[in-house]
């Protein structure tokens, strides 16, 4: 049995539970990170060398975070004394009557977000390398960029430790369940799968990532709706310019139009190469999945969007570098940050918090969920927040969807426009 040497055991150690370590730590929590591989490894979802960083969204709530979560960045690299962020400006574009694009301008008015809204051809005449029909417009918002995903990682890990927080890494857990402390309080102790090492602590916050689901349901026969879908990211050759690039001030984009949501990032991490990747995947078993990417879906749905929007100015033949990822959707995209439930008392918040369904947008929120979660930890609430969105509770009273295997991403896309 395994004495009680920590406030809390997060498990996961992502972006979410990394972040969770650092904000612990500042509370002077003492605080034990896990992870299953090694850190930093590239087979989850918060590795590689970008991610948007962005303000405007369609949904007032995660407008609203996001200024709360640009600021928790910007402590954080004042902590660290390193920079993971990079701006760039944004571009968010799609036909004038879009509802996510007129949700999206009515968010940035309502919360003072700065931005333009561009007609197509003042948004060509600034970005003269981009091709909009004219019932499109676009969003221009100048605090919009790049962050290093693995280097942000990283970062929140360093700073966790130097507070005191303890990180172990290739620890694979077994089983988490609950014990009673002797304050007469419930505790966790988490076994790992050598059927021997035992860690425990008064609380555990398990932000797994792509094995959410298989995790809460092995450890407490819940059924946490996250589906995870294996993505590809690309990287596509430039042609005869370096308009793309993000010293010349080319913006990181998102286009909103059918059938696919189209994302980008100007040519910054490697030299004439600009990202661009779709908002989707099919289903994988995050255990089973080959790392390699899936190229089919790149070109059905990227290449036709580059040849359209970018013309002759990048090459569309194949891909410069591609590499594959996950998304852990929920049915709505929106997140589950909540308590699991005590299987014996359903309606009590027990010791073990769950952070997951981050839906191929949540790394931007990191260190806010690191917030939430230590916020929900040690005082059980986060006003800053509208937690009822996010509530594991939501689903309740909805059927699960089970998607069927074949046509994942076609079924994925008529799901997201019933949204």
């Amino acid at each position: 049995m395994a004495d009680i040497t920590h406030d809390v055991i997060v498990v996961g150690a992502g972006i979410m539970g990394s972040a969770t370590a650092w904000e612990l730590t500042r509370r002077g929590r003492t605080v034990l990170l896990l992870e299953q591989f090694d850190f930093l490894h590239r087979r989850g979802s918060s590795h590689g060398e970008s991610r948007i960083i962005r303000r405007t969204y369609p949904q007032d709530y995660y407008t609203k975070m996001m200024e709360l979560s640009y600021n928790l960045w910007e402590e954080a690299q004042q902590e660290a004394g390193v920079r993971v962020y990079t701006q760039t400006g944004g571009l968010d574009f799609g036909r004038r009557n879009n509802a996510e694009v007129q949700g999206l301008i009515r968010s940035c008015e309502v919360h003072k977000v700065e931005h333009e809204v561009l007609t197509a051809a003042a948004a060509m005449d600034r970005f003269p390398q981009l091709r909009l029909p004219d019932d499109h417009v676009a969003i221009y918002s100048p605090a919009a960029g790049v962050l290093n995903a693995t280097k942000a990682v990283a970062m929140f890990q360093r700073l966790a430790t130097a507070r005191g927080a303890t990180l172990r890494d290739r620890i694979k857990i077994e089983h988490i369940g609950t014990k009673r402390l002797v304050d007469g309080s419930t505790g966790v102790e988490v076994l790992a799968n050598d059927g021997r090492t035992v860690f425990a602590g008064k609380k555990c916050v398990i932000a797994a990532g792509a094995w959410s689901k298989s995790l809460f349901k092995k450890i407490a026969g819940v059924e946490v709706p996250v589906e995870p879908l294996h993505t590809t990211v690309a990287y596509w050759r430039t042609i005869g310019t370096d308009g793309f690039s993000a010293a010349k001030g080319f913006p990181v984009f998102i286009n909103y139009e059918q059938p696919a949501l189209i994302y980008g990032m100007p040519c910054l991490e490697f030299p004439g190469l600009l990202k661009a990747a779709f908002h989707l995947g099919p289903l994988c078993d995050p255990d089973a999945r080959a790392p390699e990417p899936l190229l089919a879906d790149v070109h059905k749905y990227v290449v036709p969007f580059l040849r359209e929007k970018f013309g002759s100015a990048v090459r569309t033949d194949a891909p410069a570098l591609a590499e594959g990822c996950m998304y852990s959707m929920t049915p709505d995209e929106d997140f589950i940050l909540d308590f699991l439930p005590l299987p014996d008392q359903p309606k009590q918040k027990g010791p073990i918090l769950v952070a997951a369904g981050f839906s191929g947008h949540g790394f931007k929120f990191g260190p806010l969920i690191g917030k939430i979660m230590a916020d929900l930890a040690t005082t059980g609430k986060c006003p800053e927040v509208p937690l009822h969105r996010f509530a594991l509770g939501r689903f309740e009273s909805k059927p699960s969807v089970e998607l069927p295997r074949g046509e994942e991403v076609e079924e994925l896309l008529a799901r997201r426009a019933r949204l």
